[in-house]
């Protein structure tokens, strides 16, 4: 039946393009649409000059868009890259980019690379589909080695994607398959050892949809077709998926002031409707950093979410990671870190993982889990240039699912990230990276060269456990949730006690006041839940904890 339903629309693509499934986005209202026309430069005669690297013992780089022989070519743009690796081989690998031409066109093509030798060399052989615009590259790989490519065009005002195959062994593309989409789409293929491995999963936003209101899609076929669009809850924004240690598959995006997480444990299911076990709101400690400052007319960077796949203490374990504009300090982006532990349910109070002072630009973070668990962040920084936008790539590391963190470290020498705009004022929207068992493979846009180009870099962290001085939780308390929010007689409080502590939780009215403190006593490691039925009058009300005198979570509820 699902064959006879692709084979149908199929018929319905072939004899209307695109225009039956998908809706008309009105000219000039969004980025990812050719304005300029295509110009065709001759890879044989454009100009080149030798590329940028770095080489250190624990940081190096190298041009990821250079020619046969290594070579940068002048005058052309690359940015918003995304990086695979071949679990059979990790000596192979593929980096995905916006191409253009020349910087005096905004008409973007999809770039590529690949690398037979853990990226200390690559070869940009030209774009998939030369001439034809595509943007929001996508990359991602199954068990056995073979990698995915989705692409996102637009055409007549209508978006779509395709994503792209190449078998394992080798360095070229198939046509392509037909898989809905819009912008901006994010894919995902599960590569756990259960009946769901191998599927690929893509969500996007349902306002700039090829199927709108969907804007969630999967193959279970190995790309050979994409079910119909289903709609994802909460419409999130701008936002990354990841697989659960069981298959099930997790969205985030912004919304609002806030952040959104999904789960669905169905998705996989051949014979099921997709649906969403629930659409959870996340404090990550500000709205979505966006439009402005290094980047005037894109993200500071996306939210990505991750799921611990290591045999260790963290299985399971949930990270989110966001570039934000700090509602409390005010600081025009910053980029910061939550956790859950119970599968997505309730989220830690976030972090900050920078200590620099207010006022400068933490942005275009990228967030990746190696296989024992350590996670690894790097981001772009603004600090040891004040009241500019010159930007160094930085780094910091956990190895405890996010309690603590290595001092952060700068990396890079610093670039003008507002050189070699191709007729628009961004450098992308997001850098990619992955982690192996010994450190991180980034893929990352910068402009040592004076124009925008493609880096590889692989960071290797100093493992040793004294340098972890940066404390999401020297409190024991590490997450805390209410539900419901708004209640009529009486709501539950759970935390959680990592170590011997004294636990206070205080209730507040709208004015500050303390109404009532009606946990505050020492509490041993565990999970512990309380019901509060509270005596006060209706209206909004604040809660606080604190371990040992440290504020470790806060909130507001309703009582109608």
């Amino acid at each position: 039946m699902k064959l006879m339903h692709f084979l149908y629309n199929s018929c319905l693509l072939l004899a209307f393009p695109f225009g039956v499934l998908a809706q008309n986005i009105p000219s000039g209202a969004f980025e990812e649409q050719p304005r300029d026309p295509f110009i065709d430069v001759p890879r044989a005669s454009a100009p080149t000059s030798p590329p940028y690297r770095i080489d250190g013992t624990k940081f190096k780089t190298r041009q990821v868009n250079v020619d046969a022989d290594g070579q940068n070519f002048i005058g052309d743009a690359a940015n918003e890259p995304s990086i695979v690796i071949d679990p059979t081989n990790p000596l192979r690998m593929a980096v995905g980019w916006r191409h253009f031409s020349s910087v005096t066109s905004d008409f973007r093509q999809a770039g590529y690379a690949f690398s037979s030798d853990g990226g200390e060399h690559w070869n940009f052989p030209g774009p998939i589909d030369p001439g034809v615009f595509r943007s929001d590259p996508v990359l991602d790989t199954d068990v056995d080695g073979n990698f995915f490519y989705n692409s996102l065009t637009m055409t007549a005002g209508i978006f779509s994607c395709k994503v792209y195959k190449s078998t394992a062994g080798t360095d070229t593309w198939d046509n392509g398959v037909l898989a809905f989409g819009g912008d901006k789409q994010w894919m995902v293929i599960d590569r756990t050892t259960g009946t769901t491995e191998g599927n690929i999963y893509s969500c996007w936003r349902k306002f700039i949809s090829s199927c709108s209101p969907g804007s969630f899609t999967r193959s279970l076929n190995d790309n050979e077709s994409y079910d119909e669009c289903t709609e994802l809850p909460d419409d999130p924004a701008r936002g990354t998926m990841a697989i659960g240690v069981n298959g099930e598959v997790y969205a985030c995006g912004s919304k609002g002031q806030d952040f959104v997480v999904m789960k669905s444990s169905n998705a996989g299911d051949a014979a099921a409707v997709v649906a969403w076990d629930y659409a959870v709101t996340v404090d990550m400690g500000g709205k979505h950093a966006l439009y402005d400052g290094p980047n005037p007319s894109g993200m500071l960077g996306q939210p990505w979410i991750a799921v611990d796949h290591s045999a260790g203490a963290t299985h399971g374990f949930m990270y989110l990671l966001a570039p934000i504009v700090n509602a409390e300090t005010g600081d025009p982006a910053d980029i910061t870190f939550s956790r859950s532990t119970d599968g997505g349910l309730t989220w830690s109070p976030p972090i900050r993982l920078h200590d620099d002072a207010p006022g400068n630009w933490q942005w275009f973070g990228s967030m990746s889990l190696a296989p024992d668990g350590r996670i690894d962040v790097t981001w772009l920084d603004t600090r040891d240039h004040p009241d500019t936008y010159l930007s160094a790539l930085w780094y910091t590391y956990s190895l405890d699912g996010g309690l603590t963190w290595s001092p952060e470290t700068g990396l890079s020498d610093a670039f003008d990230p507002h050189l070699g705009f191709p007729q628009q004022n961004k450098i992308g929207d997001y850098y990619q990276q992955l982690s192996d068992a010994k450190g991180a493979h980034l893929a990352w846009a910068a402009t040592f060269n004076g124009e925008e180009d493609i880096y590889y870099s692989y960071i290797e962290p100093e493992l040793e456990p004294s340098t972890a001085v940066k404390n999401m939780a020297n409190e024991a308390a590490i997450s805390t949730f209410v539900s419901p929010a708004v209640f009529s007689s009486s709501t539950i409080f759970r935390y959680t006690v990592r170590a011997t502590a004294n636990i206070r939780l205080a209730i507040f009215n709208a004015q500050g006041q303390l109404e009532e403190t009606p946990v505050m006593e020492e509490k041993e490691a565990g999970e512990y839940v309380f019901l509060w039925s509270p005596r006060v009058a209706s209206g909004l009300y604040f809660y606080q904890f604190t371990a040992d005198g440290v504020v470790i979570g806060t909130g507001k509820m309703v009582k109608q």
